[in-house]
C-alpha cells in the first residue's frame, strides 16, 4: 500500500504519515485551502500539487474530503526510508523453493517484461485511473524458484524494515499481480516504492507493497502490516468506493 498511519491505501499512496517529512497541518490551514480545493478543479496542476502536498502532511484527515483530483498520495508507514544503492539492491526469493533468487536491477530487467495500464485504487476512496506499469509477472518469478509443494502463501518484506504484505499462492498466480520496475513511464521512483515495488493491480493499494526486498514463499498466509490495523486480508476492488467491476482476471 502506498499508504502510512491512519488510514488505508496502496505501497507509497495511502493512508498515514507522509514520507515528505514535514511540519503537521492544522486545521485553520485546512479550512483555509478549502476555497483553493475548488479552484483546484479549475486552476490546474499547479494548484492540485500544492493541495495534493498539504494533504501528504494533513494529521486531521480534513484534507481528504477536499478535490485534490486523480493524483498518487504519497505515504509510509516509517519516518523515513533508506535509498538503496542500485549496483548492490537485491530482491530475493526464498523460504520453500527449490532454488532461492537474489535478482540484481539488471536481472530482473533481463526476465521478460510486462507492460499493463490498470488503476490505482486505495481503500480510502481516492483512486488514479490509467497508470501505465511494467514488470515481471510475479507467477514467471515463482515458477523460475520452482514452488514446493507445501507452500500455501507468500509473504512480502520491504526494506524499510516494518512494512509486510501477503498473498495466498492462488492469488499470486493471478496475471495482474505485477513485480514493478517502472510505472507512470520511467522507473519507479523512491517516493513510489522503488527501485522495486508490487502492484497487485486487481487489489486495494495497501496489498502493493513499497520498496519491496524479499518474496518468502511460506506454508500459511502470514497477514500483513495494514492487516494488523484491520483491513481486508482479501482486498480485492468490489463494491466499494463507487466501484464495480475490478474483479480477479485470472
Amino acid at each position: 500500500m502506498d499508504a502510512a498511519r491512519g488510514g488505508a491505501s496502496g505501497s507509497g499512496d495511502g493512508p498515514g504519515r507522509s514520507d515528505r517529512e514535514g511540519r503537521p497541518v492544522g486545521r485553520r490551514v485546512v479550512f483555509g485551502v478549502v476555497g483553493l480545493g475548488a479552484m483546484g478543479v479549475l486552476g490546474g496542476s499547479a494548484v492540485q500539487r500544492f493541495l495534493a502536498d498539504v494533504a501528504a502532511h494533513d494529521p486531521t484527515g480534513l484534507t481528504n474530503l477536499l478535490p485534490l483530483g486523480n493524483q498518487f498520495r504519497i505515504y509510509t508507514v516509517t519516518g523515513s526510508v533508506p535509498t538503496p544503492d542500485p549496483n548492490t539492491y537485491r530482491l530475493s526469493v526464498t523460504g520453500l523453493v527449490d532454488r532461492p533468487q537474489h535478482y540484481s536491477l539488471t536481472d530482473l530487467a533481463a526476465l521478460p517484461q510486462i507492460d499493463m495500464v490498470r488503476d490505482f485504487q486505495c481503500v480510502t476512496g481516492w483512486r488514479v485511473p490509467k497508470v501505465p506499469w511494467s514488470g515481471v509477472r510475479l507467477s514467471d518469478m515463482l515458477a523460475l524458484a520452482g514452488v514446493q509443494s507445501s507452500a500455501k502463501a507468500l509473504r512480502f518484506v520491504s526494506f524499510d524494515g516494518t512494512y509486510t504484505e501477503s498473498l495466498t499462492l492462488d492469488q499470486a498466480q493471478n496475471p495482474d499481480m505485477l513485480v514493478a520496475l517502472k510505472m507512470l513511464g520511467g522507473p519507479v521512483s523512491h517516493e513510489h516504492g522503488g527501485p522495486v515495488r508490487l502492484y497487485a493491480a486487481p487489489m486495494y493499494g495497501y496489498k502493493s507493497i513499497k520498496w519491496l526486498q524479499e518474496i518468502q514463499v511460506v506454508d500459511a498466509v502470514h497477514p500483513g502490516y495494514w492487516e494488523g490495523y484491520g483491513y481486508d486480508i482479501d482486498a480485492w476492488v468490489g463494491k466499494s468506493n463507487g466501484r464495480n467491476g475490478d474483479v480477479p482476471t485470472g
